[in-house]
């Protein structure tokens, strides 16, 4: 793709396509995302409102809404057709590093240095829940939703598999027995497996 920041000032921390693959979105060290076109490389609107580096975006699954988490300890929620910002989300104590929509678009993840997931209604940006059970330091690619976004599953370094219920947060079941820190989870198409990858 042609176009992206190249300085130093600008270095992408996070990107994520649009499930059409038309789209891609960068989040950067100069506080910044960038809307790009993927056929044409041309930038098609920067998003601006954040204190620090943006380490996390994500796409809603139809395309219309952004999300972002950023060293500044906030979400925010925008308007991919507009660049408006819908809504700012605060809870975190520490720099948030992941951010995720819920398959339906109704829930919305978020997870930070502050050793906590938490789970918010995107319609409110009020908080759901915070995922408790000691989550430990979790890797934005060792959270997983269920397709059907009923179930979400988690690994920390604490060597322990959490499954929740992806609606309310609430934890179903720990796994225990992991001889190593889980490096990437995903469930089956139908949710009845998980898969999970070790270093």
């Amino acid at each position: 793709m042609r176009g992206l920041p190249a300085r130093a000032d600008d270095a992408v921390h996070s990107v994520a396509f649009s499930i059409d693959g038309m789209r891609v979105v960068c989040g950067s060290q100069d506080h910044t995302l960038k809307l790009w076109d993927v056929a044409s490389g041309k930038l098609i609107r920067t998003f601006e409102g954040h204190e620090e580096g943006v380490s996390a975006v994500a796409f809603s699954r139809d395309g219309a809404r952004l999300l972002s988490g950023s060293y500044d300890r906030i979400l925010k929620l925008w308007d991919a057709a507009t660049g408006r910002l819908i809504r700012t989300i605060k809870g975190h104590t520490e720099g948030v590093y992941l951010a995720a929509f819920s398959p339906d678009g109704t829930r919305l993840l978020s997870g930070a240095n502050d050793s906590t997931l938490k789970l918010w209604d995107s319609n409110t940006g009020q908080l759901i829940r915070t995922l408790k059970g000691d989550p430990g330091n979790i890797s934005a690619n060792s959270v997983a939703f269920s397709r059907d976004g009923t179930r979400l599953i988690s690994s920390s370094e604490e060597k322990k598999l959490k499954l929740w219920d992806g609606k309310t947060g609430e934890l179903i079941r720990t796994f225990n027995g992991q001889a190593e820190y889980v490096s990437a989870l995903a469930f089956s198409p139908d949710g009845t497996r998980v898969l999970v990858v070790w270093p």
